[in-house]
Order: C-alpha cells, then sequence, then structure tokens
C-alpha cells in the first residue's frame, strides 16, 4: 500500500510539493490511521498513514499530550494511500 505523507511542520526542502490544511478528524480504520485535512482551498481529503506516522506526526504539533490534533496546520502529499 503506497501511504500518504504528513508533516506537523512545514518541510524544508521541496516545499512545491507539499500542500496545507488544517487536521478535520483522526480515526483508526483497518490497522491504518485516517487523517481528514481540510486544505487551505478546496474539500477534505482523507489521507492514510501508518500507526506510528499518526504518532510521530501528532508527538510534534503544538499541543499538550492527549489533547486533539483536530484544527492543527499540517503539510501533505498524497500518495494514493486513501483506500486501506
Amino acid at each position: 500500500m503506497n501511504h500518504d505523507r504528513i508533516h506537523a511542520r512545514e518541510p524544508a526542502h521541496h516545499r512545491d510539493r507539499w500542500s496545507v490544511g488544517r487536521i478535520a478528524s483522526v480515526a483508526e480504520q483497518d490497522g491504518h490511521c485516517v487523517v481528514t485535512v481540510t486544505p487551505e482551498a478546496g474539500e477534505a481529503i482523507d489521507l492514510v498513514v501508518t500507526l506510528a506516522v499518526r504518532d510521530l506526526f501528532v508527538s510534534r504539533l503544538d499541543i499538550e499530550e492527549g489533547e486533539s490534533p483536530v484544527g492543527e496546520r499540517v503539510w501533505y502529499r498524497e500518495h494514493g494511500g486513501n483506500t486501506p
């Protein structure tokens, strides 16, 4: 499966390849994490990442431990992992 990419901080390289959005929801589905992101312009997108990637990017957000990441800004790239 090709997973999508997501970062809590602006990438330092290839910035033109990344889109910016805000997290609308985070859920587990079929052993993966589905992060719904609302881009600055456009409709919500479901990104599929591993649970380890979810843990990593959430830990890098500027939120308190246990606080919801909903509403936080992230950078993402779609890679076709939208069907777990």
